[in-house]
């Protein structure tokens, strides 16, 4: 087998249900002001699930664009991953059905469940494979949050949205492109800053649990925000560090959208040109791990990424987990 130097990103893809929530809707419902929500979080608009949407189904549609993005054969895929937190069942897996929603049949397929940073992993462990294996990687991030959204809960009702981002990853053997380098992070002494308290093994399904405890809660935001902050801005500068660069190389800067002030913090912290930042949070609102390849996919489609751009990508979410990639184009 011919070695491998790198692998490359070759295609990019995106999807969103069809139904859009403005923000009056929802605070009108929290007994909000008008404007409130903009305010703290950048976001106007959002993407909601309607009732015969599936995870599956919008993880397909964002996956066959970045496919013919690519203008590869699906029999090349030679592994699926996909990032979600919120599959079609806890059990199966959702990607073996998502490949086979695609045709691929040439594919292993596994879910990965790292919260807002689940993308970054995948990309970690797709750049691996094709190093490895010198064949083609489908990562798909995808998630229907407004079905784990509790209603009465403002802080994570004002922020959390359904999209589905992807991009395939093929060999290279130019060494300036992929993954030119990368940070990743954990923090399991705030494991429950965010958190589903029930449905798990520990606290199973059960007559006494509550139809509440089975929704999305963040026990304290601002901690969040803070945590979020740190991690998003420690692992980019040592991603950049590990890939011999500086705030002033990178070309467009792709975090994860949770909260705009918490990217124009990072943004500050790291000494970034704020006109390089990706923003999509505005109409597309907080997906988790979907946001950076929706971002991917909506900044390749606005302005196509040139060769010889650096990509720096960045998240951090429930777990605590978080990193960060530099991405040579």
């Amino acid at each position: 087998m011919r070695t491998v130097r790198s692998s490359r990103l070759a295609g990019f893809g995106h999807s969103v249900p069809a139904r859009r929530v403005e923000n009056a809707e929802i605070e009108e419902r929290l007994g909000l002001e008008l404007g409130w929500i903009e305010r703290r979080t950048g976001i106007r608009t959002r993407h909601w699930a309607e009732p015969g949407d599936t995870l599956s189904g919008l993880a397909a549609s964002a996956g066959a664009a970045a496919i013919e993005s690519a203008g590869i054969s699906r029999d090349d895929i030679a592994l699926t991953l996909l990032a979600t937190s919120t599959p079609d069942h806890l059990l199966p897996p959702s990607a073996p059905l998502l490949a086979h929603r695609l045709g691929i049949a040439n594919s292993g397929a596994i879910d990965l469940a790292g919260a807002c940073s689940g993308f970054l992993y995948a990309l970690t462990l797709a750049d691996g494979f094709v190093r490895a294996q010198g064949r083609p990687v489908l990562v798909v991030a995808a998630n229907i949050l407004s079905r784990r959204i509790n209603p009465a809960e403002r802080a994570s009702a004002v922020l959390f949205a359904d999209a589905a981002g992807a991009v395939v990853l093929v060999p290279s053997q130019d060494s300036e492109k992929g993954l030119l380098g990368m940070d990743l992070a954990s923090d399991g002494s705030r494991y429950d800053l965010i958190s589903i308290p029930a449905g798990g093994s520990n606290r199973p399904f059960a007559a006494d649990v509550q139809a509440d405890e089975c929704l999305m809660t963040m026990r304290d935001g601002r901690e969040m925000f803070t945590q979020a902050v740190g991690m998003m801005s420690l692992c980019a500068s040592r991603a950049l560090q590990n890939a011999g660069l500086g705030a002033t190389d990178v070309d467009r800067f792709v975090p994860h959208q949770a909260n705009a002030r918490i990217f124009d913090a990072v943004c500050a912290n790291l000494g970034i040109d704020p006109e390089k930042t990706v923003r999509t949070i505005a109409d597309y609102g907080n997906s988790s791990a979907a946001t950076i390849p929706l971002s991917l996919s909506l900044a390749h489609h606005a302005k196509p990424f040139a060769p010889g751009e650096k990509l720096l990508l960045t998240a951090a979410g429930a777990g605590l987990t978080g990193g960060a990639c530099v991405i040579g184009m």
